[in-house]
């Protein structure tokens, strides 16, 4: 036996209007019944890998050490790779699906230090039809993780670098100036997190043309959302240290009519300047930032 854990943390798109997320607690219980599972979220839109991804890679250097259970699994039942990826020198392990969910996350903490294809039916439940890992392979084989199962057990060693990589999108500071940006997340309120970090806004004057969506604002660079003006777009640098849009006790997503994965234009404006609304019109034709593997 190797090394045993005591915490699973799950999330998923399952979302909790059907059983799924109980149904996998209770087969985690019935195979490691003294392991806590954390739930981090269920609500990821469905087949959502990307925003999987980026949820899991804000949460991981926050996760008790232990097992991660993530399913955002749109080729279930297909011949994509089932696999436990160990980082820390087994410190913890990442379970779920080689489709690019948990290459960020993996990223965040270091890399990984080994992986498992989990192509040993043992330590998975018999299953009437393939269409639901979470219940039949991903949860029995992190409960079995918990347990002490040496991952060796669990099927084939596989070369980490052959996992499938996850993309995340880079800004790119244009010859006039400007940001392109892509929006990574909106939050619960509305917040919209840009894949920028505050110091490529060194030497910026205190406001900023945001562009995105079907509007133009002036923003603040504020350090709360409450300095934001009433009514106004701040620019705050977030909990996870990425700049983000934001209105004072309202939505920022739903004012400037942007969503996640829309690209954002930021350019300096010399001088302070009213915070108002100016509506204008995109072009139809948007510059996408380019992707990188993380």
């Amino acid at each position: 036996m190797s090394q045993r854990f005591d915490t699973i943390s799950f999330l998923s798109d399952y979302g909790r209007r059907d059983e799924f997320v109980g149904v996998v607690h209770s087969v985690v219980r019935s195979i490691a019944p003294a392991v806590a599972v954390l739930d981090i979220t269920h609500d990821i839109a469905p087949y959502d890998v990307r925003a999987g991804g980026l949820a899991l890679a804000r949460s991981a250097q926050y996760l008790v050490p232990g097992v991660v259970l993530a399913v955002v699994d749109p080729g279930v039942g297909t011949g994509r790779r089932a696999v436990a990826v160990e980082v820390g020198d087994g410190q913890s392990y990442l379970v779920g699906p080689d489709n690019g969910l948990l290459a960020p996350a993996v990223a965040m903490v270091g890399g990984a230090t080994a992986a498992i294809t989990l192509d040993n039916p043992e330590y998975h439940l018999a299953s009437p039809g393939p269409t639901f890992d979470g219940r039949d392979v991903f949860g029995p084989v992190a409960a079995h993780l918990c347990n002490g199962v040496p991952p060796s057990e669990l099927g084939t060693s596989v070369d980490p670098a052959q996992l499938i990589p996850g993309v995340l999108p880079v800004s790119e500071l244009h010859t006039d100036g400007s940001i392109r940006a892509e929006v990574l997340w909106i939050d619960t309120f509305g917040n919209v997190q840009l894949n920028v970090d505050p110091g490529q806004l060194d030497g910026w004057p205190p406001t900023v043309r945001v562009s995105g969506g079907d509007e133009s604002r002036i923003a603040n660079r504020v350090s709360s959302f409450a300095d934001a003006p009433m009514g106004g777009v701040g620019l705050i640098v977030d909990s996870y240290g990425l700049l983000t849009i934001a209105i004072d006790r309202g939505s920022a997503a739903v004012s400037l009519g942007i969503g996640e994965a829309d690209e954002i234009v930021l350019e300096p404006v010399e001088g302070r300047q009213p915070n108002v609304e100016a509506p204008v019109s995109l072009s139809p034709t948007r510059h996408r930032p380019e992707e990188e593997p993380s």
